[in-house]
């Protein structure tokens, strides 16, 4: 099958035929249909985060099981799915307690041990997954707990954003700071889980929802998702535009870019008693500074991973709310690309100016 690999890092992807195993007895096969380009990846082929070489990337993706092993009885042939990042075991105490996302054993127990072969591989040298997914493929061999089932009548092209960003950015207002009715709210960067999580803050009822970024189109995009107000803060002091606007600070807000100075901005953005929450991959290494004193206004600073989500619940939930108009997937979907066009998507990615591109197969 061909796929996009990336052999170093930093690097950019290679398209390469590459071979993909049978599946095991909790396996699934599924042929890719759409796989999104989602920033993540963009760090780990720039190196600010880790991953063995030689790996096929991707993770935000929906498709149609083409075949399970012999203990899957959750999906069939023929069922759509979405995969999902936030694998899980299933009886580990984070599970046991409900979050998913935080699961302890999928790097160990949803892998091929020693002596199964592999899941991917070229010439016979194994390839490694990609976040248990590797999406940027024709076929996806991966766990029975990285899927969820989805109606047959949702599109998945826009399937594939719920399978990161989507669940991300919405996850991330509803479960990890369960924004409520009323509430004020800023989002920091209007890419693919900044504009997630400003529609999941026009969901939940918020008040106001202020969008802040630097590049003047994704404002406007932002406005047309549920944004009341937008901050350039290419031209302005975001903080103080946010204190300005709501009288003195929000009760939440969101940082979906990855950097140090936005993440330390989300903080300053909070009135006391706020809750500011970092969605975006800060690199390894990079140290966040925040004024001691500020927390004795019992402010709060946390991180969200993949959104806290239970995604077999919230995935459906999703595609709910776009088939009942709700949920815009088809705004945020800024181009589709054939797979040999992947680096030059990622290099539109770069420019900043791009919602989201998906790679159509």
């Amino acid at each position: 099958m061909k796929a996009a690999v990336l052999n170093a890092i930093p690097g950019v992807l290679e398209i390469e035929d590459i071979d993909v195993g049978e599946p095991g007895p909790r396996e699934v096969l599924v042929r890719t249909v759409a796989a999104g380009l989602c920033h993540s990846d963009l760090h780990f082929m720039e190196g600010k985060y880790p991953y063995p070489c030689p790996a096929v990337l991707g993770h935000e993706s929906a498709g149609i099981v083409e075949a399970v092993g012999s203990m899957v009885r959750y999906v069939k042939p023929g069922d759509h799915v979405i995969t999902c990042l936030s694998a899980f075991c299933g009886h580990c105490s984070q599970c046991t307690d409900g979050h998913l996302s935080l699961c302890e054993n999928k790097d160990t127990e949803l892998v091929r041990q020693p002596g199964e072969g592999n899941r991917l591989s070229r010439g016979g040298d194994p390839v490694n997954q990609f976040l248990h997914l590797s999406s940027f493929a024709e076929f996806m061999l991966v766990h029975e707990q990285t899927v969820v089932k989805i109606d047959n009548e949702m599109p998945l092209d826009k399937a594939a954003l719920i399978g990161c960003g989507v669940t991300t950015g919405m996850g991330a207002v509803f479960r990890t700071a369960k924004v409520s009715a009323g509430d004020t709210v800023a989002v920091i960067g209007c890419g693919g889980i900044g504009l997630s999580a400003i529609q999941g803050a026009r969901i939940a009822g918020a008040n106001k929802v202020i969008a802040v970024d630097m590049v003047a189109s994704k404002l406007q995009l932002a406005q047309s998702l549920g944004a009341t107000h937008v901050v350039n803060a290419a031209d302005t002091d975001p903080i103080q535009a946010v204190l300005d606007l709501t009288g003195g600070g929000v009760h939440y807000s969101f940082e979906a870019v990855g950097l140090k100075q936005t993440a330390e901005q989300a903080f300053g953005m909070l009135r006391r008693g706020g809750q500011a929450t970092v969605i975006g991959m800060i690199p390894v290494g990079t140290k966040v500074e925040i004024h001691g004193v500020e927390f004795l206004y019992e402010k709060k600073l946390t991180g969200s991973n993949m959104g806290s989500n239970q995604f077999r619940t919230d995935m459906p939930r999703f595609v709910e709310m776009y088939f009942d108009g709700r949920l815009k997937l088809d705004e945020m979907l800024w181009q589709t690309i054939a797979l040999e066009d992947i680096n030059e998507g990622f290099a539109e990615m770069k420019k900043g100016a791009v919602a989201r591109s998906v790679i159509a197969f």
